[in-house]
């Protein structure tokens, strides 16, 4: 088990560091003296992990995961500091939440590798923009492509496992959604007597209705590429989700034979890829009324609506927020199944994924101060997702 908080420089070499100046000074001081007191460590309580309270550079976050499979397949990341773009140096927030499925080796290896492509690409590029995060959904596809590849014969497994993927970046003002799946984000928007959700991504699930126009779109040819099973919508009568990253079997023909199990093959011989691992990405200004974001896998959203998860958030205190949001799921995920939150709660992993999946929530709170500022903040990095047990 590796659950820790790692403080580092990014991979990139700084070539710029600009010192605090005196407009930015706030963001220098949040990082020190009584603020530093309010960061939590990192923790793991049964199949619980959590860190209740830290400090990104455009304000707080907390962040918390559940496990109900046999082994834990989501994974999680927050990434902040100076990114640097050849000799531009900016500030940046960077947050992944991957819901694996079928095995948690596709998520890990997003974990792994997502971040550091999109630090290459912006640096090439010198900005983030949409297409840079494009860039690095895509290598970071084809490359765990060529890791399915190479263990092809000793570990066929690796095929049929994959991950929703959603990152937010937070840069220069403006947050960019990327997301190829049906985990979700919402902002909470300050508005005349409360607070309003507000969907910033976009779900690739086939149980959603432009998800399936899309689909079907793609493959006008292929009348079998829905298929309704236990009244629900899934891709060639398997899976749920119309985009990830992985799912190898769905990708390639290469894959979709011997000595992968037959439950996962498709009958159908086919030449373009099933699934698609090309993100929708969202660009959104921040305004001084946007308040927080919620970044949470699908386990959350399925318990909890958008107007739901906003008002727990905005009515409490901020430390521990992400572990109530799972708590909040836990007790609907027991209220539908007529059971006490308490039996929910002795329930052992694997036998748990009947009543609730893995569940990831990442919730980031945004100084509007320190956004418009964009000033110097200490890197930070945090992952989350281990193996429990």
């Amino acid at each position: 088990m590796v659950l820790k908080l790692i403080i580092q420089q990014p991979a990139l070499l700084i070539l710029v560091i600009t010192p605090p100046t005196k407009m930015n000074k706030s963001c220098w001081r949040i990082g020190s003296g009584t603020e530093r007191s309010k960061i939590s460590p990192t923790k793991n309580d049964g199949l619980t992990w959590y860190k209740d309270l830290g400090l990104h550079a455009f304000g707080e976050f907390s962040m918390a995961m559940i496990q109900a499979n046999s082994v834990m397949e989501d994974q999680c990341q927050i990434e902040s500091g100076p990114l640097t773009f050849n000799n531009l140096a900016v500030q940046g927030t960077f947050v992944g939440v991957y819901d694996g499925h079928g095995g948690p080796e596709a998520s890990r290896f997003i974990a792994d590798n997502l971040f550091p492509n999109l630090k290459k690409y912006a640096s090439e590029g010198r900005e983030v923009s949409a297409e840079v995060i494009r860039n690095a959904f895509a290598e970071t596809e084809e490359d765990f492509l060529k890791a399915v590849k190479k263990q092809w014969r000793k570990n066929p497994h690796m095929a049929s496992v994959g991950s929703c993927c959603l990152a937010g970046v937070i840069c220069n003002g403006v947050v960019y959604i990327a997301n190829a799946g049906d985990s979700r984000a919402v902002l909470g928007r300050s508005e005349r007597g409360g607070v309003r959700a507000v969907q910033l991504s976009v779900e690739h699930n086939a149980n959603v209705e432009s998800a399936r126009q899309e689909l079907w779109s793609m493959h006008p040819n292929d009348p079998n590429i829905l298929v309704m099973k236990h009244r629900m919508w899934r891709v060639k009568g398997i899976i749920q989700v119309t985009k990830s990253i992985g799912d190898a079997y769905l990708k390639t023909a290469e894959f979709n034979r011997e000595p992968l199990l037959p439950k996962y093959r498709v009958a159908e011989h086919f030449t373009k890829p099933i699934l698609s691992a090309d993100p929708s990405v969202t660009v959104t200004r921040l305004k001084a009324e946007d308040k927080f974001m919620i970044l949470a896998s699908d386990g959350l959203w399925e318990h909890l609506s958008n107007q739901e998860a906003v008002d727990i958030v905005h009515s409490s205190p901020r430390k521990g927020v992400a572990r109530r949001l799972l708590k909040a799921a836990l007790k609907e995920a027991a209220r539908k199944r007529e059971m006490r939150y308490s039996d929910l709660k002795e329930i052992n992993p694997g036998v748990r994924r009947h009543f609730h999946d893995d569940i990831t929530v990442i919730v980031v709170y945004l100084d509007h101060q320190m956004v418009q500022a964009n000033g110097w903040a200490p890197p930070l990095s945090v992952r989350g997702g281990y193996p429990m047990h």
